[in-house]
C-alpha cells in the first residue's frame, strides 16, 4: 500500500460544480426564474437541451412531430397540445388507436377513462354503445372518402357541433381544422371499438395505411426537426422507425434530427427505436422519463419561455 499513487483533488475532473447547483425558490418569483434556478445537472440538462431543440426547429420552420399515446389525453394534457398546435409549434401529430377513443369521449361527454377493474368481470368493459358505434361510423365514412383515420375522426367530430359540445378540446378536431397532419396507427384487437359489431377491419386497415404513408411523408421531411414520443411504449416507436427507414430508402438523408422519448418508465422500444437507432446516422436522441402530467407541461413551458 505504501507504493499507492495519488494526485491533487484539484487536478481531477469533477462532473458536479457549485455553479450548477439549484437556487432556493423565492416566494412571488416568476416561472422563468424557476427554470433558471433548477440545478444544471442530469435531467435538467436534458430538459433544457430538448426545449432548445424544439425552439430551434420552430424558428427555422422545421417539423416538430408529436407521437402520443392515449395516457397524455387521460391525464388532461389536451389543452396544452391544442395550444401548441395553435401556436404553430407542433406541426404534425400521430396517435395510437386508443388515443382516438379518449379524444372522442372528451369531445362527446367531457369525460373519459372507464374503470376497467370494475367492469372486466361482468363483460361490460369497452361496451359503451356510442363510442363503438360512432367511431366505427367515422372510420367507415373516412375509408369511403379515401381519408386517413386521424383526419376521418377529426373531421367527424369537428363537423357535428350538436353531437360534440366539447369538440374544442379534441386534438383530432383541432388538427383537422388547422390543416395539421394527424395520423392514427392501429393494431387490430387492441382497442375497445374493435369488439363492437360495427367494426370494419377493411376500413380500419385502409385508413391506418393511409396514415402510415402520410406520417412517413412528414418524417421524410423532418431534417432539422424534432420527434417527441409521449407515452407510447410500443406502437408509435415501431411506426416511427419504419417511417424513418422508408424516408431514407427514398433518398432523404435524415442526418440531423432530434428524437425524444417521454414515458412514465423506461421501455426497450422507445429507447431503441426512438432515441438510439434513428439518430445513429446523425442527430441526437434524448430520454425524459417521468409523469406526463408534470414533465410535458414543464417542457412546453420552458419552450414558450425561451421563445418569449
Amino acid at each position: 500500500m505504501s507504493r499507492l499513487t495519488t494526485y491533487p483533488l484539484q487536478r481531477r475532473h469533477s462532473k458536479v460544480r457549485i455553479a450548477d447547483f439549484a437556487k432556493p425558490w423565492k416566494t412571488g418569483g416568476r416561472f422563468y426564474q424557476f427554470l433558471e434556478w433548477l440545478p444544471d445537472i442530469l435531467a435538467v440538462k436534458t430538459l433544457r437541451s430538448v426545449a432548445q431543440a424544439i425552439v430551434r426547429a420552430h424558428r427555422r420552420r422545421r417539423p416538430v412531430i408529436l407521437g402520443m399515446g392515449a395516457h397524455p389525453i387521460k391525464v388532461g394534457l389536451s389543452p396544452l397540445v391544442i395550444d401548441l398546435m395553435n401556436r404553430g409549434i407542433i406541426t404534425a401529430m400521430a396517435l395510437n388507436g386508443a388515443g382516438i377513443i379518449h379524444d372522442f369521449e372528451i369531445a362527446l361527454l367531457g369525460q373519459t377513462s372507464e374503470d376497467v377493474e370494475a367492469e372486466i368481470d361482468s363483460g361490460r368493459f369497452g361496451m359503451a354503445e356510442e363510442t363503438g358505434r360512432l367511431l366505427n361510423e367515422a372510420i367507415a365514412l373516412g375509408a369511403g372518402n379515401g381519408l386517413g383515420l386521424g383526419e376521418a375522426v377529426g373531421a367527424y367530430i369537428d363537423s357535428r357541433k350538436r353531437v360534440f359540445p366539447h369538440r374544442s378540446l379534441s386534438v383530432l378536431a383541432t388538427a383537422t381544422r388547422l390543416g395539421i397532419p394527424v395520423t392514427v396507427h392501429v393494431a387490430i384487437g387492441t382497442d375497445i371499438i374493435h369488439m363492437h359489431p360495427s367494426a370494419d377491419g377493411a376500413a380500419i386497415g385502409a385508413c391506418s395505411l393511409v396514415d402510415f404513408r402520410k406520417l412517413a411523408a412528414v418524417v421524410a421531411g423532418m431534417e432539422g426537426g424534432v420527434y417527441l414520443n409521449l407515452g407510447s411504449a410500443v406502437i408509435l416507436p415501431e411506426v416511427f422507425l419504419k417511417a424513418v427507414t422508408l424516408g431514407r430508402n427514398l433518398g432523404h438523408s435524415l442526418t440531423n434530427i432530434t428524437t425524444v422519448n417521454m414515458d412514465f418508465i423506461p421501455h426497450y422500444r422507445p429507447l431503441t427505436n426512438v432515441v438510439k437507432r434513428p439518430t445513429q446516422k446523425g442527430g441526437t436522441g434524448y430520454s425524459l422519463i417521468g409523469h406526463h402530467e408534470i414533465m410535458f407541461p414543464l417542457l412546453m413551458a420552458s419552450v414558450l419561455e425561451q421563445l418569449r
